[in-house]
């Protein structure tokens, strides 16, 4: 109890004492004279959408780590985002930023070489889950091109019950069985 009394006393004395130590930024960021203005989307953006999934929060925490997450945000980006459920990535034997097998077991690499190959990893990872196009037809047979170089997804259709959304009677790849479909609709949006 004594050490929270002191270190709640001490917090504010170390707080106003790092405060001489930073600048004032001024310029063009901290425009004071003109007024702050929100930016704002008529619809949700597939940022929002993630945010609020917690079912794809273990997709969305990987794809945070990229730059390829600025593209969720942006209205003229027509995307199509295959987002692996928090269960699925938890069953992965190797987790997304371990990446495949290591060729040479036991090899040493440094501390540093370890982090740009895990994020290498989360970059592939996370871009072979976005078709960089949209809309697109879970019912046709064409392969659709995602962000990962060389890696194709196709959908096949495997229940002929036209009563069901269409995205409920395809597999991914032959196997992989879509869950749910959310469609974001941001500026011009096709019949």
């Amino acid at each position: 109890m004594r050490l929270f009394a002191l270190s709640s006393l001490a917090l504010p004395i170390l707080a106003f004492a790092s405060l001489d130590d930073q600048t004032a930024m001024s310029g063009s960021i901290l425009d004071e004279s003109a007024p702050y203005t929100p930016q704002t989307n008529s619809q949700p953006t597939l940022a929002d959408l993630l945010t609020i999934e917690s079912s794809a929060s273990i997709y969305y925490s990987y794809a945070r780590e990229t730059e390829l997450s600025t593209l969720f945000g942006d209205e003229s980006a027509h995307l199509t985002l295959l987002v692996p459920t928090n269960k699925a990535v938890m069953a992965l034997a190797r987790k997304p930023h371990e990446g495949p097998a290591p060729v040479k077991d036991g090899a040493i690499i440094s501390e540093a070489e370890f982090d740009a190959l895990s994020k290498e990893n989360v970059v592939r990872w996370v871009s072979a889950h976005i078709i960089p196009q949209s809309p697109i037809s879970v019912t046709s047979s064409q392969p659709y091109h995602t962000m990962l170089q060389e890696k194709n997804v196709t959908f096949t259709q495997v229940d002929s019950d036209e009563s069901k959304p269409d995205w409920s009677r395809v597999r991914l790849n032959d196997d992989v069985r879509l869950i749910d479909m959310t469609e974001v609709c941001l500026g011009f949006c096709p019949e």
